[in-house]
């Protein structure tokens, strides 16, 4: 790799049924300490939607998490509040899925196909994009960028769910089909894509999606980082 690539890896919460999908986090983590890359943690200082017992799969009606503060787990603590983040402190933002995407990060889990992106990250993912800055999401989390540049056309796969994909479609992204071990990249748009644990039966399996999306989203910043009239 020529240069240091800052990139932002942004959660949401601790835990694959509330927050941020751990395997996928540590996996892109993973692929990212192995590149070189200089990685932030970020997520939003706000309250989850609520708090499930990953033992059971039950809601806790008396538990109350916010959602910056369950992500530090995965960051060891070194976390960066969304609020204090823009899209010129870094070379790329990658997305992990889980559900807090869906509950935490927008209200998809909720609305279904109505559903409307948390105003912060929706500015951040439109300020990127205005930035030429390459933007990845795995899983569940390009639901968040439909919300954000479906007005772009922008083209995404969440692997092959009909009714996700109605969904992103609904908000005006293009969606493609794509199996467990592949990435779309919209290169327009400067987005990258795929599936993860939509699709995924392992951490194996997951992994290798991952990686291929850490590796194309690097090298659209490397691109990026050569152009010394973008921020």
């Amino acid at each position: 790799m020529i240069m240091k690539i800052k990139v932002a890896v942004i959660l949401s919460g601790c835990g694959v049924y509330d927050g941020s999908e751990i395997h996928e986090s540590v996996l892109t983590l993973l692929a990212l300490a192995r590149a070189g890359a200089d990685v932030s943690c970020v997520a939003p200082d706000i309250a989850q939607k609520h708090v499930i017992d990953h033992s059971k799969g039950d809601v806790m009606e008396d538990e109350d998490r916010n959602v910056m503060v369950e992500a530090a787990r995965i960051a060891r603590g070194d976390i960066l509040s969304l609020d204090n983040v823009s899209a010129c402190d870094f070379d790329a933002f990658i997305y992990v899925g889980g559900f807090g995407v869906a509950k935490n990060l927008s209200s998809y889990a909720f609305d279904g196909a109505a559903y409307d992106v948390d105003a912060a990250v929706v500015e951040l993912i439109r300020s990127a994009h205005e930035a030429s800055k390459p933007q990845g999401f795995m899983c569940i989390a390009p639901v968040l960028a439909a919300g954000a540049l479906g007005n772009k056309g922008v083209v995404l796969t969440i692997g092959n769910d009909a009714d996700t994909a109605a969904a992103l479609e609904g908000k005006g992204a293009q969606h493609q089909e794509c199996p467990v071990d592949g990435i779309i990249t919209d290169q327009a748009n400067r987005v990258v894509s795929t599936p993860a644990y939509m699709l995924a039966q392992s951490i194996i399996e997951a992994e290798v999606g991952i990686n291929r999306l850490v590796e194309a989203v690097l090298q659209l910043a490397e691109q990026h980082l050569k152009d010394p009239n973008l921020c």
